[in-house]
């Protein structure tokens, strides 16, 4: 049985130890499409090569960043074939500004798994502390596994956002490159779902598929550049839930409220007017 939910609930998955650099920041940032305006001294902040400002999604990133092999759907009581397994939904909590470089300890357990009928939703949760075992991040994910559920598991709650009855505050189109994902696989996230045509044709899409994590980055920065001066520090969490396909060279129509305490954020495909991330919502400090 692929998921067996007695043994996976609880499960404690091995601690990863690990450390970062500024230039392990920028190339994250550049991945997220970062230096676009090059005379741009806000902008210039996320590509400083001793001190660079770190967006909080570069958490997603930082303990795998240095990967160069496809990642494993295999923890205790689960067992998934990687084509079947979509990104589903992720959240950052910031505890203090992320350091330009450091090093971490992040410890993981899987929180929850819910039944949907014809598909599983795994959730883990983890904790993130430096070489002094302070606090720096915590973070809750979500992956949906399609023709794996049917177990007899509870379904699970929803978690949906109302956004305001009103025009967005702002709206911004973000570009998606069309070697986007190219870029972002190299921050360790080698899926060839995001590279391999015939990967990604077996797995039901007509191309490589950018990283949910891209989309998730991409629109923080736009968020954060838009509506709070370009300074990543002012952010004290940030979630989404992925809710739809993007493919590189496409753009992102992301639409903000401010709201009291946070912004509520949505990102669509222009072109298809498709969903990309709903439900985000970016907490301020």
């Amino acid at each position: 049985m692929p998921i067996d939910p007695k043994i996976a609930i609880g499960a404690e998955l091995a601690p990863q130890e690990f450390s970062w650099t500024p230039s392990d920041v920028q190339h994250y940032h550049l991945a997220l499409g970062a230096g676009a305006r090059p005379l741009d001294p806000s902008e210039l902040r996320y590509l400083d090569d001793e001190k660079p400002q770190v967006l909080p999604t570069f958490a997603t990133v930082a303990a795998n960043f240095h990967a160069t092999e496809a990642p494993k759907v295999s923890f205790p009581g689960v067992e998934i074939d990687l084509a079947k397994v979509v990104h589903g939904s992720q959240e950052v909590t910031v505890h203090q500004p992320i350091p330009a470089s450091g090093s971490g300890r992040t410890t993981t357990r899987i929180a929850e798994v819910w039944d949907k009928g014809k598909a599983a939703v795994i959730v883990q949760e983890s904790v993130t502390v430096d070489a002094e075992g302070n606090p720096l991040w915590t973070a809750r994910s979500s992956i949906f596994a399609r023709g794996e559920g049917g177990f007899g598991g509870e379904r699970g709650p929803s978690e949906s956002i109302s956004l305001p009855d009103r025009e967005p505050d702002e709206t911004v189109v973000t570009p998606v490159l069309p070697q986007q994902a190219l870029l972002y696989r190299m921050c360790g996230d080698r899926n060839p779902l995001h590279s391999d045509p015939q990967f990604a044709s077996a797995a039901g899409f007509p191309a490589p598929i950018l990283h949910g994590l891209c989309t998730y980055g991409m629109v923080c920065k736009t968020a954060v550049d838009t509506m709070l001066d370009g300074d990543s520090s002012r952010v004290a969490g940030f979630r989404a839930r992925f809710a739809g396909v993007v493919f590189p060279g496409e753009n992102l129509s992301i639409q903000i409220w401010k709201d009291t305490g946070r912004l509520l954020i949505s990102a669509s495909v222009l072109e298809r007017e498709a969903p990309a991330l709903a439900d985000v919502v970016l907490t301020l400090v």
